[in-house]
């Protein structure tokens, strides 16, 4: 039996949030959280579980339940182990949701940037990583130079199958493969995620006869990291997937519950929330004191944004909601941004990212005995100075005022990661309640989409060419 299998490995791995430095007892009346304040959440708490528990049950709401799919889970896993031994290279063509997820899981769970510097035999012969998830054309040239055609697979992930960004990429890699491999070949070398009846790419996988997978209806890119979108990259870097989707069931049992202090996702919500509505804390940082889980706030930072960054709430009311996420690495960005969480606007909440236990902890030799300034280091190692650190900083925003919670991991592995991410969608959704708006849904995008549409002279959308065509021109004298 696997070790994370087993219950007692299991517990040992549980996630914790640790909140103390979030309530008033720390950080007194002025800056705190009162339990009183979280008491009057309670009745609130239990209202918005049953709405999304009835939202989950209807199958409305649907991330909720993609730990339990086993069917995706053969389907991919299946898919892998083939294309493992024929392809040395993977290139991801998606942006957002799409791309975020899978980035993340490769800097925690695969080796990241450093993973491609290894021939294919020291890489245990995974196939290189990457991540075409912007349109600049240098860089995206470079991928192609790089990626040798014959031994490369292109994941193209886009539900609607519209996304004018990832299709503009296919489009290219498309005619590259049939005119350098040949026609019969191109369905070799690509493998769509999409819907699974509509969008344009549904069309094109069915035309070409591509090798697809399914997004499911009812769950968004930001929440899709549990679906093929994120399972089918990991699992063509070598990451367990069944690992990772027990974290995610570990999660799910732990946030079943109403009880704000037995549920890590919904106290955390609550936390950001009340700091948001009584304290004006609307920008919430999230500072990862470990290199392997930076890129989860970079994930964080799409899901938090575009689930609350809302105009209107669910009554049509105009509410101009959101709260504002920032990520930063410890403890590169304590000395470039720590100066301004301590002394700066009281407008911030963190949220620390901790590791109990790195793989490596890099002894730290005695020399020097003569420069007590460097031989103090001496005989302590660099996983004992990173905790010290983040520690350190901890304390110092408690005594400036600055309230801050942490989020820990006992390991970076494939169980936390799939806690880690399962508690964060939770809270988001939880948080939309919170706020009455829809976390589900980014009218806010829209229109710049429809624009570029116009601009680059699809049909249906010359109305909107003609308005930009016709705006107010800019002024020189604004221009230095």
């Amino acid at each position: 039996m696997s070790r994370w299998r087993s219950r007692k490995w299991q517990r040992r791995m549980s996630l914790k949030l640790d909140f103390n430095y979030m309530m008033s007892e720390f950080l007194g009346e002025a800056n705190g959280i009162s339990e009183d304040d979280l008491r009057g959440m309670r009745e609130v708490a239990v209202k918005l579980h049953n709405e999304l528990s009835e939202g989950r049950a209807a199958g409305r709401i649907g991330f909720y339940d993609l730990p339990y799919d086993e069917d995706t889970v053969e389907s991919v896993e299946k898919f892998a182990r083939k294309a493992i031994r024929r392809y040395e290279n993977v290139v991801l063509l998606g942006i957002g949701g799409s791309s975020l997820g899978p980035r993340a899981l490769h800097s925690a769970l695969a080796g990241g940037q450093w993973a491609n510097l290894a021939d294919h035999k020291g890489r245990g012969k995974i196939p290189r990583f990457f991540f075409a998830d912007n349109i600049d054309p240098e860089t995206f040239g470079r991928i192609l130079e790089f990626a040798e055609l014959k031994k490369t697979l292109f994941l193209v992930v886009t539900k609607s199958g519209t996304t004018a960004e990832t299709m503009s990429q296919f489009l290219i890699v498309h005619d590259m493969l049939e005119r350098k491999l040949g026609r019969g070949r191109v369905a070799d070398h690509l493998v769509a995620v999409t819907d699974a009846q509509n969008g344009r790419l549904r069309n094109v996988a069915d035309r070409e006869g591509l090798t697809d997978f399914i997004i499911p209806d009812n769950v968004g890119g930001r929440f899709s990291i549990f679906t093929p979108v994120g399972l089918l990259p990991a699992a063509l870097m070598g990451i367990d997937i069944r690992q990772l989707l027990a974290g995610a069931a570990a999660m799910d049992e732990r946030t079943k519950k109403a009880d704000l202090h037995a549920n890590p996702a919904y106290v955390a919500a609550v936390l950001l929330f009340l700091a948001e509505r009584t304290h004006g804390r609307n920008i919430d940082v999230m500072f990862s004191y470990s290199d392997a889980l930076f890129d989860v706030a970079d994930w964080f930072r799409q899901l938090w944004a575009e689930s609350l960054g809302k105009k209107h709430s669910l009554g049509g009311k105009e509410v101009y909601c959101g709260l504002t996420p920032v990520r930063a690495l410890g403890v590169t960005d304590q000395h470039s941004q720590t100066q301004l969480y301590m002394e700066g606007p009281f407008d911030k909440v963190t949220i620390f990212l901790a590791v109990d236990q790195f793989d490596k902890s890099m002894p730290i030799p005695t020399l020097y005995e003569d420069l007590p300034d460097l031989h103090y280091l001496g005989g302590h190692s660099l996983e004992e100075l990173f905790q010290a650190e983040r520690a350190a900083t901890e304390y110092a925003m408690l005594q400036a005022g600055r309230p801050s919670m942490t989020i820990t991991v006992p390991q970076v592995n494939a169980f936390t990661l799939g806690q880690l991410f399962y508690m964060l969608e939770v809270q988001t959704a939880f948080a939309g309640g919170l706020y009455n708006i829809d976390p589900f849904d980014q009218p806010g995008v829209e229109l710049g989409k429809k624009l570029t549409y116009g601009m680059m002279g699809r049909q249906g959308y010359e109305s909107l060419r003609t308005e930009y065509e016709n705006r107010q021109a800019k002024q020189d004298k604004y221009v230095v």
